[in-house]
C-alpha cells in the first residue's frame, strides 16, 4: 500500500500558509482593479459554464493551490482509479464508477473480468426490460400494463433515482410514475401506496446483497401489501404476483429467488460501485423505465463527458479539480466548515440531499488510506436547498453571520416549464434573483452606501453588508438528462480531488456501520427480550423503559 503524501509536508501547503497570513479578501478591489478577472476564471465543462471569479483567491492563490493537486498527485490516483487498481485500501476494492458510462466498446479489463462486456450487458437487459414495461408488453399478474414503479432503496439505492427523476419528471413520457419508498419507519410505505392499484404496480428492491435491513423490510411489507391488495392467499397464487410486480437489483441471486423473484428479472451490479456513486449503474432501472432507455443513455453521456475533462484537461482549467482545490482552501486555511449548494431550480429540490451522502460519506473520515491519522481538516457540512426559497430561510447567515460559508448557485437559462406573469417572463425574474444574490454575497453594501439613501445611527450597521461572501456560478442552458449527468459527475470528481489531497479513502463508508450492528443488538430488547435489555447501558435501557411504557 503506497502511504498518502501528507499535504501540510509539501511546499505548496507552505505557500498556502504565507498567502492567509495577512490574507484580506477584497472582490470589489479586485475587480476594479483586474477587468478581466471574471473573462479569465471563467471556465466550460461540457455544457455547464463555471463562473470562480467570486472565489477568495488571487491568481497567486490558484497557482498555490495547483501545485497542492501536484504534490499530492491528484492526477496520478485519477489516472489509478480509471485504470483499475485497487484504491479503495480497506476493502481491496477497485473504484470504476467511470466504467458505468464509458461508451460500449471502450476496452477495460480489471482483475480478469472484461469490464466493458459486463457492464453493457446488464444495460442492455434494463434497456430491454424497459422497453417491455414501457410498451406495455410486461403486465401485473391481471394482464393491467404498469402505471406505477415503486423503487425499495436506502442511502445511494434511493438518493440518486429519486434526485434524478425528481429533476428529469418532464422527460417522463411512457405514462408511468415512480414512487420511492427508503425509510423503515412504516409511514413512508404507508403513504407512498395508499392511493395505488397494486394491479398496476411495480416494486423495484434494489439491495446489492439482498440484506439490507431497511430495504428488505420495507420489500416485505410490499409484497404483504400486494397480496392482500389482489385478495390472494394460495401460495401458487401468491408466487405468480410476487413475479410480475417484483424485480431486484441484486447480485444475490439465492437470496432473490428465496424472497419469490424471477431471477431473470434481476440485475446486478458490482462491488467496484460503491452505493452513492450507483445511479448509472443497475440502481438506475426506475429512471430507465420512467424516462426511456435513450434518456438513461443521455444522462450517462453526461457523466462521461466530464470523466473525459477531468482526465485530458491540464490541472489548472480542470473544473472538478480547481472547485476541489477551493474547497480545500476554505476548509483548511480559511475555517469554513460547510457548504451550501443552491440550484435556482425547483426540479433539483432533492440534489443538496443527494450531494451529502456523496461528499460526506466519502470524505468523513479522520484517518489516512493507509490507517495512519489525518494531518488536516476534513470534509464539510454539504447542505441547501432551492432559490428562491432558500432566500426566504437561511440566506441572511450567509451574507451577514459570522460564519464563511461557500455557496454554489446552479441554474439554467431556459426552463422546464416557460410561463409568463401579465406578459412578463417569470423565468427571467427567477434568474435575476440567481445573479443578484451572488452579486449581493461578493461586493456587500458598505456603511456609506447605505448613508446615502437615507439611513442613518444604529439601523446603518444593520443594513451594511460585508460582501467577500465567496460564490461559484454554475450555468447551463438546460436541465437535460446530459447536463444532469454532467452536474454529479461534477461533484464526484470535486469530492474525489479533497480526498486525494487529504490522503483518505474516499470509498468506503464503515462509520455508517457500528449503529446497524448495534441496532440488531437493540431489537431483541425492544420485542422483551430480558437478557438483551440487561446487556444495554443505563441510558438506552432507560430509552426502551420509556417506549415500553408509552407503546400502545
Amino acid at each position: 500500500m503506497t502511504a498518502p503524501v501528507d499535504p501540510t509536508s509539501t511546499a505548496a501547503w507552505a505557500e498556502l500558509d504565507a498567502h492567509r497570513d495577512g490574507f484580506a479578501p477584497d472582490l470589489r478591489t479586485w475587480f476594479a482593479n483586474d477587468p478581466a478577472r471574471a473573462e479569465r476564471l471563467t471556465l466550460d465543462l461540457a455544457d455547464l459554464h463555471v463562473d470562480l471569479s467570486k472565489n477568495l483567491v488571487t491568481d497567486e492563490i490558484l497557482a498555490s493551490l495547483v501545485k497542492l493537486a501536484e504534490e499530492t498527485g491528484v492526477a496520478e490516483r485519477f489516472a489509478a482509479m480509471l485504470q483499475g487498481e485497487h484504491i479503495n485500501t480497506t476493502e481491496d476494492r477497485a473504484v470504476l464508477h467511470t466504467a458505468l458510462r464509458r461508451p460500449a466498446g471502450s476496452p477495460l479489463v480489471v482483475d480478469g473480468q472484461d469490464i466493458d462486456a459486463d457492464v453493457q450487458g446488464v444495460l442492455d437487459r434494463i434497456t430491454a426490460f424497459a422497453d417491455r414495461v414501457r410498451s406495455g408488453e410486461w403486465t401485473g399478474v391481471t394482464g393491467k400494463r404498469v402505471t406505477h414503479v415503486v423503487n425499495i432503496g436506502i442511502g445511494g439505492s434511493d438518493l440518486g433515482p429519486v434526485m434524478v427523476y425528481e429533476a428529469l419528471a418532464p422527460y417522463a413520457d411512457a405514462g408511468i410514475e415512480a414512487r420511492f419508498i427508503s425509510n423503515i419507519d412504516p409511514t413512508d410505505l404507508a403513504q407512498k401506496t395508499a392511493d395505488l392499484d397494486p394491479e398496476t404496480t411495480l416494486f423495484i428492491v434494489a439491495s446489492k446483497t439482498f440484506t439490507t435491513l431497511e430495504t428488505l423490510t420495507n420489500a416485505r411489507l410490499a409484497r404483504d401489501w400486494l397480496w392482500s391488495g389482489l385478495g390472494l392467499s394460495a401460495d401458487e397464487e401468491r408466487a405468480g404476483a410476487v413475479s410480475k410486480h417484483f424485480i431486484a437489483l441484486s447480485t444475490a441471486l439465492d437470496k432473490v429467488a428465496e424472497f419469490g423473484i424471477d431471477t431473470d428479472n434481476a440485475f446486478g451490479f458490482w462491488d467496484w460501485v460503491g452505493g452513492r456513486y450507483s445511479v448509472d449503474s443497475a440502481i438506475g432501472a426506475s429512471l430507465a423505465i420512467t424516462l426511456g432507455p435513450d434518456r438513461f443513455r443521455e444522462l450517462l453521456d453526461g457523466f462521461h463527458a466530464v470523466d473525459e475533462h477531468v482526465r485530458t484537461t491540464p490541472l489548472e482549467k480542470n473544473v472538478p479539480v480547481l472547485m476541489g482545490l477551493l474547497n480545500v482552501w476554505y476548509t483548511n486555511f480559511l475555517g469554513a466548515q460547510s457548504h451550501a449548494v443552491l440550484p435556482y431550480a425547483q426540479q433539483l429540490h432533492r440534489f443538496a440531499a443527494y450531494l451529502q451522502q456523496l461528499t460526506m460519506e466519502s470524505n468523513g473520515k479522520s484517518v489516512r488510506w493507509d490507517g495512519s491519522p489525518v494531518t488536516t481538516d476534513t470534509g464539510e457540512v454539504f447542505w441547501g436547498e432551492p432559490g428562491t426559497n432558500g432566500q426566504h430561510a437561511f440566506y441572511q447567515l450567509i451574507h451577514q453571520g459570522t460564519r464563511l460559508i461557500p455557496a454554489d448557485f446552479i441554474a439554467f437559462a431556459n426552463p422546464a416549464y416557460p410561463l409568463a406573469d401579465g406578459g412578463r417572463d417569470v423565468h427571467g425574474l427567477f434568474l435575476a434573483n440567481f445573479l443578484a444574490q451572488t452579486k449581493a454575497l461578493a461586493f456587500g453594501k458598505t456603511a456609506e452606501e447605505v448613508e446615502a439613501e437615507g439611513t442613518t445611527g444604529a439601523l446603518v450597521a444593520a443594513r451594511t453588508f460585508e460582501g467577500n461572501r465567496p460564490t461559484t456560478s454554475i450555468f447551463a442552458p438546460a436541465l437535460t438528462p446530459k447536463v444532469l449527468g454532467e452536474l454529479i459527475a461534477l461533484y464526484e470528481h470535486i469530492t474525489f480531488t479533497q480526498g486525494v489531497v487529504w490522503g483518505i479513502n474516499s470509498f468506503d463508508q464503515w462509520g455508517v456501520e457500528l449503529g446497524k450492528q448495534l441496532a440488531l443488538q437493540i431489537a431483541p430488547a425492544i420485542e422483551g427480550d430480558a437478557e438483551a435489555l440487561a446487556s444495554q447501558d443505563p441510558s438506552t435501557q432507560s430509552l426502551l423503559a420509556y417506549y415500553a411504557a408509552h407503546r400502545r
